[in-house]
């Protein structure tokens, strides 16, 4: 039975935003650390890994790993290696992502797998499950306050949950933005 710790809630209205709740989640992360991103295609997920990225302080851009599944940034000083995985062309299910040795990487990295939910979750009782969705009844482009990088087409409801034991007490930082 796994315990669920911290949720928060957050309303995301640009891919700035996007990279700045990675570059805010990351100093939670720990070697050994899960976290798995779900949302459409475009919802943001690997903006949102690039923030983690630059975070945790990784060498080199994060881009997707689409077409070649899996990307290992390593750190450019003492933090953690960010192993970045695409299982959208993944087969359901470990035994694909077995052939990744995602569980020889985990102990010292942080892996943040796309696409992973019903795949992954074999890999670490422990998990900070990210949920990125289009805002529901979002404001016209140009948003309330006038400003066109508020355009609804970016706007994003994320939910992050911590699930298991290494997540039960852990408590989330302010993720809203003005």
């Amino acid at each position: 039975m796994s315990t669920t710790g911290a949720i928060a809630h957050v309303t995301v209205k640009s891919p700035d935003q996007m990279r700045e709740l990675g570059r805010r989640l990351a100093p939670l992360l720990r070697p050994g650390d899960l976290v798995l991103l779900t949302g459409e295609l475009g919802a943001g997920k690997t903006t949102l890994t690039r923030g983690l990225g630059e975070g945790l302080g990784v060498r080199g851009a994060v881009t997707s790993p689409t077409f070649v599944i899996a990307r290992v940034h390593p750190p450019l000083t003492g933090g953690p290696a960010l192993v970045h995985v695409d299982a959208y062309r993944l087969g359901g299910g470990l035994d694909e992502m077995e052939d990744l040795d995602l569980d020889v990487s985990l102990p010292e990295s942080v892996v943040v797998v796309e696409w992973g939910e019903g795949k992954v979750e074999e890999l670490s009782e422990d998990r900070l499950h990210v949920v990125i969705g289009r805002a529901v009844g979002a404001e016209a482009p140009g948003g309330a306050d006038g400003h066109p990088e508020d355009d609804v087409d970016d706007v994003r409801e994320v939910t992050v949950t911590g699930v298991g034991a290494r997540w039960a007490d852990a408590g989330l930082p302010e993720l809203e933005f003005c």
